[in-house]
């Protein structure tokens, strides 16, 4: 925390500091591979920059740059051993009453960690996961509006009404919940990113407008291209899922996440579908350090 190690018990903010009371965080979260050259953390400079551009997104006056973001990344994934993943959060850690801060000074908290281990081992309920996801759209709300919050930004107030979705798609026994813009057009999910293979095998993702850009997202974008496989950004109607032959969904925590259904109708005739299960075992590749082709995408700490 704003470069110095503390204790995980001691990691703490103010209840009432401005960014827990208004939704003011900003943060990045990557994942930590075990490599036959030790841990990796993948594509690091992407999530050190797309945490500046949230910052600047959000007018958070974030002084620090990338060289020094990404060496801190490192040291504390070192100083973590088994670490699986990594969540940077900037913030405003004052106690204001107004909505615009006094005190503009912004901290930087670093943390490594294993989430199963660190984190779900300590809950009383069940992490809810399974292989292959049922998916629900939610259609009642337009959650991504840029005249209000630009859905590049990864910032804490982005994910309350997703968070409320979710919620109740869970209770409706739905894995994962996609949003839609406000043309009605599929964005993505609150924490990952969709694809889907159409009728002619094309690979299809919601266009940037109205997506985080994730980072595993263009990942297999690069990897599909590599693979020699059509790949189309557009816009996509839920109608497009539907109809799919294959539809999955991205991200650092989902990976490659196979869809079963979409509003409780089966997608393709098996799942995960050919291309799903090639894309797989590609990004399992690459993470393992395994397709040179990649490798500058990992940054070992050793």
């Amino acid at each position: 925390m704003d470069g110095e190690f503390v204790a995980w018990q001691d990691a703490t903010v103010h209840v009432l500091s401005h960014s827990l009371q208004r939704g003011s965080l900003i943060f990045d979260y990557m994942g930590v591979h075990a490599t036959s050259r030790g841990a990796a953390v993948f594509r690091l400079r992407d999530h050190a920059l797309r945490l500046l551009e949230s910052a600047a997104l959000v007018g958070l006056p974030l002084a620090v740059d990338v060289a020094a973001l990404e060496a801190a990344v490192v040291e504390t994934v070192r100083c973590n051993p088994g670490s699986t993943a990594v969540k940077v959060s900037a913030f405003l850690p004052s106690i204001e009453v107004d909505v615009v801060p006094a005190d503009a000074r912004v901290s930087i908290a670093i943390a490594a960690y294993d989430p199963r281990a660190d984190v779900l081992a300590h809950k009383s309920d069940t992490y809810r996961y399974r292989a292959t996801a049922r998916v629900w759209i939610e259609k009642s709300v337009k959650n991504r509006r840029p005249d209000i919050l630009p859905p590049q930004a990864k910032v804490a107030a982005n994910y309350t009404s997703p968070m409320l979705a979710k919620w109740k798609a869970r209770q409706a026994g739905y894995d994962e919940i996609l949003l839609v813009d406000e043309a009605g057009c599929i964005a993505e999910g609150p924490t990952t990113n969709v694809f889907l293979v159409d009728g002619e095998g094309t690979l299809v993702t919601p266009s940037e407008e109205n997506v985080l850009l994730g980072v595993t997202r263009r990942s297999l974008l690069e990897l599909a291209a590599a693979e020699g496989l059509r790949v189309r950004e557009a816009r996509v109607r839920p109608d497009d899922l539907t109809s799919a032959r294959e539809v999955f969904l991205t991200g650092t925590t989902a990976g490659v996440w196979p869809v079963e259904s979409v509003d409780g109708k089966l997608i393709g005739d098996e799942v995960p579908g050919p291309v799903e299960k090639r894309l797989q075992a590609c990004f399992s590749r690459v993470t393992a350090g395994e397709d040179e082709r990649f490798v500058h995408w990992l940054t070992f700490v050793e």
